[in-house]
């Protein structure tokens, strides 16, 4: 059985599509013949993240991070974020001359963009050096490996996402979440960190019928209540509880200008929720990928118009088109980069990297 470290800075208790992608992965992989074991801020001392105390930052040395990495004693090693725990194993990858391969989730040159007054083209220089020193980059779109490739990001692979239909999927309404479900309709609901990148403005600031719900916890939830309240804030939802408020409201309204892919798209989807967002990366490529003439959404830059018309999208088109998203399908992809990767790098040699 082949075994994977994957080093990530993104972990429980954290919720969001990188925790979620990668605890997937991991047990899809044990299926496939593959062990995944995680380096995680869990395996040091932490310090909370300035802005967004909910995230921990690992304090570790290269010492600390080498004695843990050498106690796992995996065959590969994957570089999921670009924190300390994804840098300190980066270092730990070039100094032993190990193969290893990372993915760009986030954008962070826009997020710290957004925070503080840090130029993106000192960031994007920065992450190319990070990415560029593996054997490979895995990106969740078409649209994302384009960008990426324009800004001189090298051998970027295809890493997609997926869902579990079972547990996101169409309900009667004794299953609703009765919260939710005794609210005015139409009900538009957005589920996802609430902080400053995700815009969460640009929706609750919307002249629309009906009622608006947010799912999520963040460091803005507290002035979005003030600034919005006659929003729902129904605070972080997981599994069956967040399951039951998709499969209860009318359309899933996604108001990010910066997510590389958005997981819970899919989660909306396959609970027969049509989507209303901004023609941006992400929904660029999850939405408008549908057939013309079974549409799960709408893309528009007036995202009231989005949002309206979304009412009429076929729920069932939208479950439809889900189900060609899964865990199993994206693992598959993700073994095949790595196989890729050490082949390439065998074969090609340093010269293949950089």
């Amino acid at each position: 059985m082949m075994r994977i470290l994957i080093a990530t800075d993104a972990w429980t208790p954290q919720v969001n599509g990188v925790v979620r992608s990668l605890q997937n992965t991991a047990r899809e992989a044990a299926t496939l013949g593959a062990e995944i074991t995680f380096l995680t801020p869990g395996d040091f001392r932490t310090v909370p993240m300035p802005t967004y105390p909910e995230i921990r930052l690992a304090v570790a040395t290269p010492s600390k991070v080498a004695r843990r990495i050498d106690e796992i004693g995996a065959d590969f090693v994957h570089i999921a974020t670009e924190g300390p725990v994804g840098i300190m194993a980066r270092r730990w990858c070039t100094g032993r001359g190990q193969i290893f391969t990372t993915s760009y989730h986030t954008r962070f040159p826009e997020y710290l963009a957004a925070r503080a007054p840090v130029p993106q083209k000192l960031s994007y220089a920065w992450l190319r050096r990070f990415h560029n020193a593996g054997a490979g980059i895995m990106v969740s779109t078409p649209t994302l490996e384009t960008e990426l490739r324009g800004r001189g990001f090298h051998n970027i692979m295809r890493w997609s996402r997926g869902v579990d239909a079972q547990l996101f999927r169409p309900r009667g309404e004794d299953e609703f979440d009765p919260i939710v479900r005794d609210l005015p309709r139409p009900i538009f609901v957005s589920v996802g960190r609430v902080a400053v990148e995700k815009n969460l403005g640009a929706f609750l600031g919307l002249d629309l019928p009906g009622s608006k719900v947010v799912v999520g916890d963040g460091p803005a939830l507290a002035t979005l209540r003030a600034q919005f309240p006659d929003a729902h804030f129904l605070g972080m939802k997981e599994g069956e509880a967040l399951a039951r408020i998709y499969a209860a409201a009318d359309v899933f309204v996604f108001p990010s200008l910066t997510d590389t892919f958005g997981i819970v798209l899919l989660e909306a989807l396959a609970s027969g929720l049509p989507v209303a967002a901004f023609p941006v990366t992400g929904p660029n490529d999850v939405i408008a990928t549908a057939p013309q003439d079974a549409p799960v959404g709408v893309l528009d830059a007036d995202l009231r118009r989005a949002a309206l018309a979304a009412l009429d999208i076929d729920r069932a088109d939208a479950r439809a088109y889900a189900l060609g998203y899964s865990w199993r399908a994206c693992t598959e992809q993700f073994l095949g980069n790595i196989a890729t990767a050490q082949s390439r790098v065998l074969q090609f040699g340093a010269a293949a990297v950089g």
